[in-house]
């Protein structure tokens, strides 16, 4: 029970973190550019996680630059091109709220832990709750080439999951993000060198800015991710994504004074019992995964109860093999003396 509680609240809190991305983002960009503002972002991170970067496998290594540039750096760039170029926040939140449906087709083929059809119809009745949510914001002037930029990103988000879900050795949580800050600080770092955006305002408000975006958004939202990714499954986490757009708006409007008009209120409630349908068996079913690949599947307390004797298999082995030698003695012993 305890358990279920923690993951419960890690889920809580994975949702406002990673909604509050967005606000950080908004105040950051009232100061500077994207570049510098990635930059500032990821430098202080890497730094600060540099101890976590103990020396592994090549393999490992360049496992988790990849996850870190699809999740990361390519994700973060996406969002903000597409903002950029005329999408509306709401569009880009809608089409990053497909990330679950595309996740869960993917992880039946890949992963082999295909989606039940509670699960199919909580993302569904999601994706109803994320079109209404962003239903107002959908009429922007954006070239329409512009509209592909947040599918890049959230495909590259879903390419990274699988990834980190395939691995049959998984870094340990802080190693992991420790690459992957490292990654995105080169990247940005050497983005807004080239565009000549390197130097950060002075201003208290964009580093205030900037120590909302680590704390809450990479350390918070980012690190929660993938710890959820790795307790309850794909499918669930990816199922919580469709609560992002709602609780943005919640945020934009306690923060920005946005408006929050009806239908965001029924799209909110839409998305909450779509995650409640979506969760409501998934902790269960996901953790095992693959057996071969899931990590959780040798360590999840159920595996000793798999075959429904409280035992593990490995503790009736050893007791047919002794027992086993024990009877055929005797039976060799008995016809003896009658033979002679």
């Amino acid at each position: 029970m305890g358990k279920q509680i923690g993951i419960a609240a890690a889920a809580v809190l994975f949702v406002a973190c990673w909604s509050s991305g967005f606000i950080g983002a908004k105040l950051g960009a009232a100061d500077a550019s994207v570049p510098t503002v990635l930059m500032w972002r990821f430098l202080p991170l890497a730094l600060l996680l540099a101890p976590f970067l103990r020396p592994g496998s090549i393999r490992e290594l360049g496992r988790h630059v990849l996850i870190g540039l699809l999740s990361q750096s390519g994700y973060l760039l996406t969002v903000y091109w597409a903002i950029g170029e005329g999408v509306s926040t709401g569009t880009t939140a809608l089409i990053d709220g497909v990330q679950p449906l595309v996740a869960a087709a993917l992880a039946g083929s890949l992963l082999g832990a295909a989606a039940s059809g509670r699960q199919w119809s909580g993302l569904a009745l999601g994706l109803v709750g994320v079109v209404l949510v962003s239903w107002s914001d959908a009429a922007s002037h954006a070239p329409a080439w512009a509209y592909l930029i947040p599918f890049a990103g959230m495909l590259g988000l879903v390419a990274s999951t699988v990834l980190e879900r395939r691995a049959r050795v998984p870094a340990p949580p802080l190693r992991a993000l420790a690459i992957h800050c490292a990654t995105s600080a080169v990247v940005f770092t050497a983005l807004a060198l080239a565009t000549g955006s390197a130097v950060p305002p002075a201003s208290g408000h964009f580093w205030f800015a900037l120590t909302w975006l680590i704390v809450l958004a990479t350390f918070g939202g980012y690190g929660l991710y993938w710890l959820l990714v790795g307790r309850i499954g794909m499918t669930a986490v990816n199922s919580l994504m469709f609560l992002i757009a709602p609780v943005t708006s919640v945020w934009g409007t306690v923060w920005f004074g946005e408006p929050f008009t009806v239908l965001t209120g029924v799209g909110l409630g839409l998305a909450l019992v779509a995650a409640v349908v979506a969760n409501g068996r998934v902790s269960r079913r996901s953790v095992a995964g693959p057996p071969p690949e899931s990590p959780g599947s040798s360590r999840r307390p159920c595996s000793a109860r798999a075959g429904g004797t409280g035992l593990p298999p490995t503790s009736t082995a050893p007791r047919s093999r002794s027992d086993g030698p024990a009877r055929s003695t005797r039976r060799r012993r008995d016809p003896t003396p009658a033979r002679e």
